[in-house]
């Protein structure tokens, strides 16, 4: 199997009370990087470490991998798009759920589940 990028890796928690949480991870040395605290997420960052705060959105926390984008949400010129993944990994006898429309572009996701019934999400912003 050819290896390419997933692209930026973090953490998603499924939190119980994002201002616990936030508060935490803030004492830890994370400072906020993105999201919305009042629509129930944030993404938080301690050196290249990335973990987003989802409260109600998620039933576990899972594994998630952003392709196009780097560690600090940038855009990575060339990137292996969502819908290549998803068709790489199911060709290679995973389970990628249901299939995106090929014919479509930009933002999309698919969910595998690893071995342990961790949660990897798979989802382009771009």
């Amino acid at each position: 199997m050819t290896q390419s990028s997933l692209g930026a890796f973090s953490i998603s928690l499924a939190v119980k009370d994002i201002e616990a949480s936030k508060t935490f991870y803030e004492t830890l040395g994370f400072s906020k990087m993105g999201g919305d605290q009042s629509q129930g997420w944030l993404i938080l960052k301690n050196g290249p470490t990335v973990v987003g705060l989802f409260q109600g959105m998620f039933d576990k926390n899972c594994l998630t991998f952003n392709p196009g984008w780097d560690q600090d949400a940038k855009n990575v010129e060339k990137f292996e798009d969502v819908r290549a993944l998803q068709k790489r990994l199911s060709a290679a006898g995973l389970d990628v759920g249901e299939l995106i429309d090929a014919a479509s572009e930009g933002p999309a996701h698919f969910t595998l589940t690893d071995p342990d019934g961790n949660p990897v999400l798979i989802d382009q912003h771009r």
